[in-house]
């Protein structure tokens, strides 16, 4: 099988990601999504809007969310609105929230365990997504990077409710009363993952992952852990699996000696087998060719 191109630059600035996603070679078109996290309040390592702004111009695209399935400000869209508005991110494009008045099921064709997957209904009112994600540590999936960004982050609170149990339940206030077995949850989010590029196409996807603010937690946490490792770069790739395979390669074998906790959070919670899933799903390759643009 031939490798999958993965593009790789060290540098962390607006001009190096533009720079990244010129040379994937494709215009997206028509309406373009870019689905990022907007960060709890009182995070801090979410993806600046500085640091977004050009790239999401340059797309004409429309920054967009869907809403939590924890108590938190993000899980009202009144609430969630204000945190969009709060960390900077309706002062740079037009955003939308997916699953402000309702969602929608997909099908999931020949899941390990889910046969729908709840989206924002917005989601159809989108040609094309930019995937533009924050690489970093998760509580409960290891780490988040494009996977994670497309399976829990465009579900709706019901469709988060639905993945993070494996199907048992949508019902929000249930979550905690099922959680499944670890490698349940993580194919739960390769079942979902593998829902939303079936609807769109994945000719209609790019995947973008930024390797900074190395926290072992997730944007969601209001509260995160500071970073021990340094930051690594910018990733981009038109396959999810490939991208999110070359980001997790990239912390383990990086010399950063801070790379300790964060290789043990994602390990721990056996992180990987969500791109292991998504992999026997068909939805990409795990080998890349690293393709340097410095």
């Amino acid at each position: 099988m031939t490798k999958s191109k993965v593009y790789f630059t060290k540098e962390i600035t607006p001009q190096s990601l533009i720079k990244i996603y010129d040379k994937l070679g494709v215009t997206l078109k028509n309406k373009v999504a870019v689905k990022l996290s907007t960060g709890e309040p009182g995070g801090h390592n979410f993806l600046k809007p500085s640091l977004i702004k050009d790239l999401v111009n340059k797309v004409n695209g429309t920054i967009v969310e869907c809403c939590t399935a924890y108590e938190g400000k993000r899980m009202d869209p009144k609430e969630h609105w204000k945190v969009m508005e709060d960390h900077g991110f309706k002062a740079i494009a037009p955003c939308d929230i997916m699953d402000e008045t309702n969602d929608m099921p997909l099908i999931v064709n020949n899941g390990f365990h889910l046969k729908e997957n709840y989206v924002g209904e917005h989601l159809k009112n989108y040609s094309t997504i930019l995937v533009l994600s924050h690489f970093k540590g998760h509580l409960m999936a290891g780490f988040g990077g494009a996977l994670k960004n497309i399976s829990i982050g465009i579900a709706s609170t019901a469709g988060k409710t639905n993945i993070h149990t494996a199907g048992v339940t949508t019902q929000a206030s249930k979550l905690f009363d099922n959680l499944p077995k670890q490698d349940d949850f993580l194919e739960s989010m390769a079942d979902a993952s593998k829902s939303v590029i079936e609807f769109m196409g994945k000719e209609n996807m790019v995947y973008i992952n930024i390797a900074n603010r190395l926290s072992v937690d997730c944007d969601c946490d209001s509260h995160p852990a500071e970073p021990e490792m340094d930051d690594i770069g910018i990733f981009a790739s038109l396959d999810p699996v490939a991208i999110d395979q070359a980001c997790y390669d990239a912390v383990i074998n990086s010399p950063d000696e801070g790379k300790k906790a964060l290789i043990e959070r994602m390990n721990s919670r056996h992180g990987i087998h969500t791109v292991e899933a998504a992999y026997t799903l068909g939805l990409g390759n795990r080998d890349y060719e690293i393709i340097s643009i410095d």
